[in-house]
């Protein structure tokens, strides 16, 4: 069935507008330290606060099957401008401990209704050619996330509003476009009735058990090494008396992973998923093994590789979410990604607290070595997917 050109780039470009906000509140982290009265401690309380809400968000949506029996379309829309309100609540002056807590928690709950629906969405308009399709749209999804630390690290969006406006605006604009351009897809298959046990039910297929798990490895690492750039890159300007911008370079070598998506989807229509994912997995792997090097080199080298890094550590995201998509039905693809979702960011809470924790009493050059597991399970499982 022969699409309309623009409906990729449509979901494309709501991707990236409407996943702005997740690391919105961490770009103005001294200001909010500032309105609550909260320590420097406040970085890792935003950051799980969104991801918890996040995990909240897609365990109900899964339950409820909200993406499966309901128009993605209209999910998506009401989900963006939902997360854009909770956006904006950052801005206000008596914004208390508590307000900014349940904010971030908020717009991670409503951001369940943007990322994994939106590739629900994209799954409905593309039988073939899926890896591909969200190659580009994870690829948004990545530059999204990397659009404030850009931002804040330009003389304009150095002040407090800037950041949370832009993303709070795109946010919106990018729920209005996909409405209003994108009904839903011809290969969409609606359940009609609530089906409690679609998860556990879903584990006893094994290319999506295989599929899930490797995702859970990738997840473990993914999260943690984006909230841990910033301390990576100050640590490596403290033993190497540099100064490399820590904002500017932290949004550089996050949305070069967005690149890494597109790459890896493209590739994925020559090799396949699997290859194309158990390739940057194991790149990814190797990195976080070898990592104490990093920091001996120049800053040439130690942002080259970082940067490398960055690209690897992402690019098998949307071919995990392909690998899943392709092993469940189609009623219950939306249900599925959400569920996966939902696991992996629990993970990811666990590993950003653990390197929190042993931050304080090892080396700061050793701290990664910690995210090696993830690669490491999610390779054992992925070598046993068995490909169409």
């Amino acid at each position: 069935m022969t699409q309309k050109p623009y409906i990729l780039p449509v979901i494309i470009i709501a991707q990236f507008a409407c996943t702005s906000p997740w690391f919105a509140g961490n770009t103005i982290i001294d200001a909010l330290i500032s309105k609550t009265g909260f320590g420097a401690e406040l970085a890792g309380y935003v950051i799980s606060s969104v991801q918890f809400g996040f995990i909240t968000g897609t365990l109900v949506f899964s339950l409820l099957m909200l993406a499966d029996r309901f128009s993605p379309s209209k999910v998506f829309l009401v989900c963006a401008f939902l997360a854009a309100l909770c956006n904006l609540y950052l801005l206000l002056d008596t914004i208390t401990k508590w307000g900014l807590l349940s904010a971030r928690f908020g717009t991670g709950f409503f951001l369940a209704g943007i990322y994994p629906v939106g590739m629900k969405i994209a799954a409905d308009y593309y039988e073939k050619g899926l890896g591909k399709a969200l190659g580009f749209l994870v690829g948004a999804l990545v530059l999204g996330t990397a659009l404030p630390f850009l931002i804040n690290g330009t003389a304009w969006g150095k002040e407090t509003t800037t950041v949370i406006t832009v993303t709070s605006l795109l946010t919106s604009f990018g729920g209005s476009l996909l409405y209003t351009l994108v009904p839903d897809g011809p290969y969409q298959k609606k359940s009609t009735t609530l089906k409690l046990n679609a998860g556990p039910e879903l584990f006893k297929i094994p290319n999506f058990k295989r599929a899930a798990f490797g995702y859970f490895g990738h997840m473990w690492e993914l999260y943690a090494f984006w909230a841990f750039t910033p301390f990576a890159i100050k640590s490596f300007n403290a033993v190497s008396n540099n100064t490399i911008s820590i904002p500017l370079w932290t949004g550089i070598i996050i949305a070069l992973g967005g690149i890494s998506c597109a790459i890896g989807g493209l590739l994925s229509e020559k090799y396949g998923s699997k290859k194309v994912a158990f390739t940057a997995l194991l790149l990814s792997g190797i990195c976080c093994l070898i990592s104490p090097l990093f920091f001996k080199f120049s800053p040439t080298f130690f942002l080259g590789i970082w940067c490398f890094w960055g690209m690897a550590v992402t690019a098998d995201s949307p071919q995990f979410s392909n690998l899943v998509a392709s092993a469940i039905p189609s009623e219950l693809k939306g249900t599925g990604l959400t569920l996966v979702n939902c696991i992996g960011f629990a993970l990811t809470i666990a590993s950003i607290q653990l390197l929190a924790f042993i931050s304080e009493s090892i080396p700061p050059t050793t701290l990664f070595l910690v995210l090696a597991l993830g690669p490491i399970f999610g390779l054992w499982h992925l070598k046993a997917h068995k490909s169409d």
